[in-house]
């Protein structure tokens, strides 16, 4: 059964994932070389707590942190650890919070110092098809359009999409119906209706499609080992136009200036 929420429970949800784009734009500032995913975390963790909220991910299942920090060939769940960040690596921040007894869950994929083209290219096609994929959670709509929309821009630049993971509704908790995949076909899968609130996450691969679980029972990476790049929206679907409940916008700003 896919929940409809009421407008005030979407400002709610809007409110929640605002408070996850500041925090990963309040992340953007310190990613750089020799930076350690763990002090990434204290400091989303610090953030998130002073704005009010609690951190959706730490407990959930077990997972020890308030980030997923994945990185290079890590797609995604990655565990924030002593490991520093290098130039040229790439790094999945996925976030998660709670305000008001709602979600808020987004990620974006970032760059440590100078990355090479191909991997720049990855990162652009994978934050591409998360808007190709946004543009069709629309009233009416089904779950399929938004998959085969991700689907053909991931591919079109070359590239592989996961199939294990997929994006899920979100509401008053962290994994609602329905799931939405990143590959499928139009016209299929569950009819989108308005007030239905889910998160758009492309995970794509520059390599195989394939991933394996490491032995720390939370990290996902490509079979292949060549890099990974995610990036996630959570959206209300709307007649005529989705409505995106997270920005990039501050993060942009952040980037921009280094």
């Amino acid at each position: 059964m896919l929940i409809c929420r009421t407008k005030e429970e979407i400002e709610l949800l809007r409110e929640s994932n605002l408070l996850v784009s500041r925090t990963l734009a309040e992340i953007a500032k310190h990613i750089a070389p020799g930076v350690t995913t763990k002090s990434l975390d204290r400091i989303a963790e610090t953030f998130i707590r002073d704005h009010g909220a609690i951190p959706a991910f730490k407990g959930y299942n077990g997972f020890p942190a308030t980030l997923c920090t994945s990185i290079n060939e890590e797609v995604v769940h990655g565990i924030p650890s002593d490991y520093a960040l290098k130039e040229g690596d790439i790094i999945s921040v996925d976030c998660g919070v709670i305000l008001n007894g709602y979600y808020g869950d987004g990620a974006f994929t970032f760059a440590v110092g100078e990355i090479s083209s191909e991997v720049r290219k990855l990162l652009d096609y994978t934050r591409a098809s998360l808007e190709e994929g946004t543009k069709e959670a629309v009233a009416g709509n089904r779950v399929g359009d938004i998959s085969f929309a991700v689907q053909t821009k991931a591919e079109s630049g070359g590239f592989s999409v996961v199939r294990e993971l997929v994006g899920h509704g979100l509401g008053t908790k962290l994994h609602e119906p329905p799931e939405v995949p990143n590959f499928g076909k139009r016209g299929t899968g569950p009819k989108l209706l308005k007030g239905v609130v889910i998160c758009i996450e492309p995970m794509i691969n520059m390599g195989v499609k394939e991933t394996l679980q490491k032995s720390d029972g939370w990290t996902i990476v490509t079979a292949d080992g060549k890099p990974s790049a995610h990036f996630e929206y959570a959206v209300a679907v709307d007649i005529g136009k989705a409505d995106v409940l997270t920005t990039f916008k501050y993060i942009d700003e952040v980037l921009n200036k280094k």
